[in-house]
Protein backbone atom coordinates (compact mmCIF):
# COMPACT_ATOMS: atom_id res chain seq x y z
CA UNK A 1 0.00 0.00 0.00
CA UNK A 2 3.10 2.18 0.85
CA UNK A 3 3.85 2.00 -3.28
CA UNK A 4 0.57 3.34 -4.03
CA UNK A 5 1.30 6.73 -3.18
CA UNK A 6 4.57 7.04 -4.58
CA UNK A 7 3.37 5.49 -7.64
CA UNK A 8 1.00 8.52 -8.20
CA UNK A 9 3.37 10.85 -7.52
CA UNK A 10 6.16 9.90 -10.00
CA UNK A 11 3.57 9.44 -12.26
CA UNK A 12 2.26 13.23 -11.78
CA UNK A 13 5.96 14.24 -11.61
CA UNK A 14 6.52 12.49 -15.59
CA UNK A 15 3.01 14.43 -16.58
CA UNK A 16 4.31 18.16 -15.64
CA UNK A 17 7.62 17.39 -16.63
CA UNK A 18 5.93 16.76 -19.88
CA UNK A 19 3.38 19.99 -20.29
CA UNK A 20 6.87 21.78 -18.92
CA UNK A 21 8.67 20.32 -22.14
CA UNK A 22 5.81 20.90 -24.49
CA UNK A 23 5.69 24.87 -23.20
CA UNK A 24 9.34 24.86 -23.18
CA UNK A 25 9.70 23.54 -26.82
CA UNK A 26 6.52 25.78 -27.83
CA UNK A 27 8.34 28.61 -26.33
CA UNK A 28 10.91 27.91 -28.48
CA UNK A 29 9.08 27.66 -31.81
CA UNK A 30 7.39 31.03 -31.27
CA UNK A 31 10.98 32.90 -30.18
CA UNK A 32 11.99 32.48 -34.09
CA UNK A 33 9.72 34.66 -35.55
CA UNK A 34 10.20 38.67 -34.76
CA UNK A 35 8.11 39.90 -33.23
CA UNK A 36 6.63 43.30 -34.72
CA UNK A 37 4.61 44.84 -31.81
CA UNK A 38 7.01 48.13 -31.15
CA UNK A 39 7.87 47.47 -27.41
CA UNK A 40 7.94 43.17 -28.24
CA UNK A 41 10.21 44.23 -31.23
CA UNK A 42 12.58 46.53 -29.44
CA UNK A 43 13.01 43.89 -27.01
CA UNK A 44 13.75 41.05 -29.13
CA UNK A 45 15.36 42.14 -32.44
CA UNK A 46 19.13 42.48 -30.86
CA UNK A 47 18.80 38.56 -30.57
CA UNK A 48 18.70 38.15 -34.56
CA UNK A 49 21.35 38.49 -36.86
CA UNK A 50 21.20 39.95 -40.46
CA UNK A 51 20.18 36.78 -42.32
CA UNK A 52 17.29 36.02 -39.71
CA UNK A 53 15.85 39.21 -40.64
CA UNK A 54 16.23 39.43 -44.11
CA UNK A 55 14.34 35.67 -44.01
CA UNK A 56 11.04 37.29 -42.11
CA UNK A 57 11.13 40.72 -43.70
CA UNK A 58 13.47 40.17 -46.75
CA UNK A 59 16.16 42.52 -48.11
CA UNK A 60 15.49 46.58 -46.91
CA UNK A 61 13.80 49.32 -48.65
CA UNK A 62 16.97 50.98 -47.98
CA UNK A 63 20.62 49.93 -47.46
CA UNK A 64 23.40 52.31 -46.44
CA UNK A 65 26.85 51.28 -45.13
CA UNK A 66 29.32 53.14 -43.36
CA UNK A 67 32.89 52.14 -44.39
CA UNK A 68 36.31 53.13 -42.59
CA UNK A 69 37.72 55.51 -45.08
CA UNK A 70 40.71 54.54 -47.17
CA UNK A 71 39.53 50.70 -46.36
CA UNK A 72 36.55 48.57 -47.72
CA UNK A 73 35.39 47.42 -43.76
CA UNK A 74 32.27 48.10 -43.21
CA UNK A 75 31.89 49.79 -39.26
CA UNK A 76 28.04 50.07 -39.33
CA UNK A 77 25.20 49.40 -41.65
CA UNK A 78 21.52 51.26 -41.71
CA UNK A 79 18.36 49.26 -43.12
CA UNK A 80 15.39 50.83 -43.47
CA UNK A 81 12.02 48.82 -43.76
CA UNK A 82 8.31 50.03 -44.76
CA UNK A 83 5.13 49.31 -42.84
CA UNK A 84 6.57 46.23 -40.52
CA UNK A 85 6.01 47.40 -37.17
CA UNK A 86 2.88 48.24 -35.64
CA UNK A 87 2.07 51.16 -32.70
CA UNK A 88 0.42 50.86 -29.37
CA UNK A 89 -2.46 51.84 -31.72
CA UNK A 90 -2.26 49.21 -34.43
CA UNK A 91 -1.28 51.37 -36.92
CA UNK A 92 1.89 50.71 -39.06
CA UNK A 93 4.87 52.77 -38.46
CA UNK A 94 5.83 54.00 -42.54
CA UNK A 95 9.87 53.29 -41.74
CA UNK A 96 11.49 51.29 -39.34
CA UNK A 97 15.39 51.63 -39.32
CA UNK A 98 17.77 49.51 -37.89
CA UNK A 99 21.23 50.46 -37.16
CA UNK A 100 23.89 47.71 -37.26
CA UNK A 101 27.51 47.49 -35.92
CA UNK A 102 29.04 44.11 -37.26
CA UNK A 103 25.89 41.66 -37.39
CA UNK A 104 23.82 42.81 -34.22
CA UNK A 105 20.99 45.40 -34.32
CA UNK A 106 22.52 48.28 -31.80
CA UNK A 107 19.90 50.69 -32.25
CA UNK A 108 15.79 51.17 -33.53
CA UNK A 109 14.25 53.83 -34.84
CA UNK A 110 10.66 54.09 -36.06
CA UNK A 111 9.49 56.94 -38.28
CA UNK A 112 6.32 58.61 -39.02
CA UNK A 113 7.53 59.28 -42.84
CA UNK A 114 9.08 57.22 -45.80
CA UNK A 115 12.75 57.90 -44.55
CA UNK A 116 13.95 59.94 -47.68
CA UNK A 117 13.16 63.33 -46.06
CA UNK A 118 16.19 65.89 -45.73
CA UNK A 119 19.53 66.43 -48.13
CA UNK A 120 21.61 63.82 -45.99
CA UNK A 121 19.34 61.20 -47.39
CA UNK A 122 21.03 58.36 -49.90
CA UNK A 123 24.66 59.73 -49.31
CA UNK A 124 26.82 57.68 -48.59
CA UNK A 125 29.65 57.52 -45.69
CA UNK A 126 33.13 56.92 -44.65
CA UNK A 127 34.92 57.52 -40.98
CA UNK A 128 38.12 58.17 -40.62
CA UNK A 129 40.23 55.33 -40.23
CA UNK A 130 41.53 54.84 -36.77
CA UNK A 131 45.57 55.72 -36.04
CA UNK A 132 47.40 52.97 -34.83
CA UNK A 133 48.68 52.76 -31.17
CA UNK A 134 52.11 53.89 -30.68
Amino acid sequence: MKTWPLTVLLATNSLLACICFADDAKTQLLATEIPTEERTFVDAINQYDKAKIVAQFGEPAKNDDVRIKGTNKIAASIWQYHNINTAADGGYYPTTELDFIDDKVVQVVFLNNDGSDGEESGKSYEIPQPEPNM
